[in-house]
């Protein structure tokens, strides 16, 4: 009776941490939604804590009613689709071709994967190369460079690992080959495996900015991140200078009310997608990790 009064007492105090653990992660994503809700003028005055004092949503306007963010989206959903489609059939095609425990030069091959993982790349030797390829001011300087995931790939050749050989034999005696193998039987079976890496590369795809800051120089090819960046940097610029790139007669928002506006914009498509892919996500990673 006493050890379970104790352990109801314990329940209770850690259901009390981790509801305050909850509320210091939450409130700051809660912060900026109310602040983008909030007329601008008036959120510069403080006080907004817990609900917009002002409601409005002239900052969206400012946002949206801009023919550069709206072809910003249309860039940033094309590369993030693109991306992730490329990427994830790369990764997961050299990672298969990899995974063999019996390969021969097994060790070598794997010996430069983790010498590309701990290689330090440079700006300027990365931008020599792009524009030997041809691929500065393109939108495929998206897509071509970030094919090949280093960190998923290991994750890859492990899950591979543990697929049944018996699969690939029968396959190979009824007279299919190596690519037919892994279309038709590896993928199907890989599903936690793909979701797992389509959620990394896209996010990392949607949220990248550093390759539409150096190596595009169109402003037709910029991404909804680098927008947001363009942004939040209009903060430490003159307010005229500001209210020349976003500009309208009411005038009511801020730098900072268009900061929040275009953090909301930005986060809200990927927090909303990744609910569906949450458990194949962790299957994918347990699998592609412990075992092996």
């Amino acid at each position: 009776m006493v050890l379970s009064r104790n352990h109801k007492i314990i329940d209770t105090g850690l259901y009390i941490l981790l509801l305050i653990i909850s509320l210091f992660t939450l409130y700051p994503f809660w912060y900026v939604l109310i602040c983008s809700f909030n007329e601008g003028l008036d959120l510069s005055m403080g006080g907004v804590y817990l609900f917009p004092r002002k409601f409005s949503l002239e900052n969206y306007r400012a946002l949206i009613g801009d023919s550069r963010w709206v072809g910003a989206f249309f860039v940033s959903v094309g590369r993030t689709v693109l991306g992730t489609i490329g990427g994830v059939s790369f990764t997961a095609m050299v990672a298969y071709g990899l995974s063999p425990r019996n390969l021969v030069f097994k060790k070598l091959y794997f010996g430069i994967v983790i010498l590309a993982m701990y290689t330090v790349r440079s700006i300027i030797t990365f931008y020599i190369l792009l524009r030997g390829l041809g691929l500065l001011n393109s939108f495929f300087v998206y897509i071509v460079p970030n094919l090949l995931d280093i960190f998923l790939l290991l994750i890859a050749v492990n899950f591979f690992r543990e697929i049944p050989d018996e699969l690939k034999e029968s396959a190979y005696i009824d007279g299919a080959n190596d690519l037919l193998i892994f279309f038709k039987i590896i993928v199907p079976v890989s599903k936690p495996l793909i979701a797992t890496m389509a959620l990394f590369i896209g996010v990392w795809q949607w949220n990248s900015w550093i390759d539409s800051s150096y190596f595009v120089r169109s402003e037709s090819l910029r991404t909804m991140s680098y927008r947001m960046i363009e942004v939040i940097n209009s903060s430490n610029m003159p307010q005229e200078a500001t209210g020349s790139l976003y500009a309208t007669s009411a005038q009511l928002y801020t730098s900072k009310s268009l900061q929040m506006a275009a953090i909301i914009i930005t986060v809200v498509p990927i927090v909303l997608l990744y609910p569906f892919l949450q458990k194949h996500f962790v299957k994918g990673i347990m699998i592609g990790s412990v075992k092996g």
